[in-house]
């Protein structure tokens, strides 16, 4: 015996309601069905008239049919499971109207296709339940008094209107026109991060507007920046077809314009834009994050010290079901066969981005060893015990000052060890995390004759302890941080006169 139940209309759209967009994820939904209508140019008017308030999305795509656009508005036109366009950003046929009904009761479509008819077809969620005989009423032409915000495709060979009224989600009690703009400000954050490789260009595959002002798109990975660590070239990721990535490390805000800085520190600020980014047809599903990666069985956390790192990974839409891309196109998840090759490069770039953000954005190769350098001034020891930080004994100042220092050698060791024991590691990384900023250090706004005190004594270390020529120690020295970025003051030590 089988039994039909078929959903409530009512309750069920009144749930889907909650599926958890924000207005910008909402309209970002709305705009890939133009994009999947091939259109190149998608205009979002927001009109502010306090309960009246309504939204308009207008786009230049090949438009539908009477027939198209009732399939359009059936909740679940289409099955996930089927072959899609590769183009296509779509997948379950909700996005138009869980998008729509997130912010609005009332969606209205209107679309014209070259050659056809204008469509138009209207959800009212108010009239849910009060037609007789339909139980899933949907509406023929706009609106009573919403004839006028579809004036705009009369003038069009073709293209689509959705246009969005009855924001009860958006203009809520004490929302006012300044709330609204601010609002509008938030969108077009939104949109100029998800569709930056869209717009970008001096010929954009799409040109994206909100009131009339084109978007600018906001690039995440400073692409060909000079100041960069890290621009991997493209990695095809194994056993996938489609699957690639590109691996960024940007460069340390020291390295960067206050306007560069802002603006690659990207929406949610730098720490909470480091991990993957994670594309599909170039439209950005996950901006951040690690994708629960990790190691020792803990997943990576955003932190500052590897918040320069950026991985731009490409997925095709064929790729959906294994990646676990949901409703919203929020989160993913790598398949099980990619993580290792995923954490490998998550790995590296991570190590690097460690290195730029330690030392101000100077790199260093892999192995940590500068070639023909000053040996480093602080050994960082890793046990069972801990980590441990300590002065090296063998470096050059330092092995000289102890050669010379007769009796009191044992005060400069016991003093290195007092020194060793009490470094404020758990200030200095409150002071970091709370400053978003690595402490001042590498001479960071020291004055020349400061530089050159501690500059001039390591060179007679060198010289008169070490044995090397003044050539050879200022070679050394000009390729040791923090004086390689002092080469005029190298250039001009000098072998003190000790007669």
């Amino acid at each position: 015996m089988i039994r039909n139940a078929p959903p409530y209309a009512a309750s069920m759209l009144e749930s889907l309601r909650g599926l958890g967009y924000a207005p910008a994820t909402a309209l970002a939904d709305l705009i890939d069905n133009s994009i999947a209508a091939n259109a190149t140019e998608v205009s979002i008017h927001f009109e502010w008239s306090a309960n009246a308030s309504w939204i308009r999305i207008t786009d230049n795509g090949f438009g539908m049919d009477d027939a198209a656009l009732e399939k359009g508005m059936r909740l679940g036109a289409r099955d996930p499971r089927q072959e899609r366009q590769s183009n296509d950003l779509g997948r379950f046929g909700l996005g138009l109207k869980t998008a729509s009904f997130s912010q609005a009761r009332r969606l209205t479509v209107a679309s014209r296709k070259k050659g056809e008819a204008l469509a138009c077809l209207r959800w009212d969620l108010d009239l849910i339940g009060q037609e007789t005989g339909a139980e899933w009423p949907l509406h023929e032409g706009p609106a009573t008094g919403s004839e006028h915000l579809f004036d705009p495709i009369g003038q069009m060979e073709c293209g689509t209107i959705v246009v969005l009224e009855k924001l009860d989600r958006i203009i809520t009690e004490g929302f006012a026109a300044s709330d609204m703009i601010e609002l509008i400000d938030q969108i077009e954050i939104h949109l100029a991060m998800t569709f930056h490789r869209l717009i970008e260009g001096v010929q954009p595959d799409l040109r994206l507007l909100i009131n009339g002002r084109p978007i600018k798109p906001w690039d995440p990975f400073l692409l060909g920046h000079p100041g960069k660590a890290l621009e991997s070239p493209e990695y095809r990721i194994l056993h996938t077809t489609g699957v690639t990535a590109q691996c960024h490390v940007l460069p340390h805000r020291d390295m960067l314009k206050p306007f560069e800085s802002e603006i690659a520190a990207g929406p949610g600020g730098w720490t909470q834009q480091e991990g993957f980014y994670v594309y599909r047809n170039k439209r950005l599903l996950l901006a951040g994050g690690w994708l629960s990666l990790g190691e020792g069985g803990k997943p990576w956390p955003r932190d500052e010290a590897h918040r320069l790192a950026r991985i731009r990974l490409d997925i095709p839409n064929s790729a959906d079901a294994d990646w676990k891309i949901n409703v919203l196109k929020s989160t993913a998840s790598p398949p099980v066969r990619l993580r290792s090759q995923l954490q490998r490069l998550a790995t590296e770039t991570r190590e690097t981005a460690r290195r730029v953000f330690a030392h101000r954005g100077h790199i260093t190769p892999a192995s940590g060893a500068r070639t023909n350098a000053v040996a480093e001034a602080w050994q960082v020891k890793r046990s069972a015990q801990g980590t441990s930080y300590r002065i090296a004994r063998d470096h050059d100042l330092l092995a000289s000052i102890l050669d010379r220092s007769g009796p009191l050698k044992p005060d400069i060791l016991a003093l290195l060890r007092l020194i060793e024991e009490t470094v404020p590691v758990q200030r200095i990384w409150l002071d970091t995390a709370e400053d978003k900023e690595t402490p001042r250090t590498g001479f960071a706004g020291a004055t020349d004759n400061e530089v050159m005190e501690t500059l001039s004594s390591l060179f007679e270390a060198l010289v008169r302890f070490r044995g090397l020529s003044p050539d050879e120690a200022r070679e050394r020295l000009g390729r040791t941080p923090p004086f390689d970025r002092h080469l005029d003051l190298v250039s001009a030590l000098e072998v003190k006169d000790t007669q």
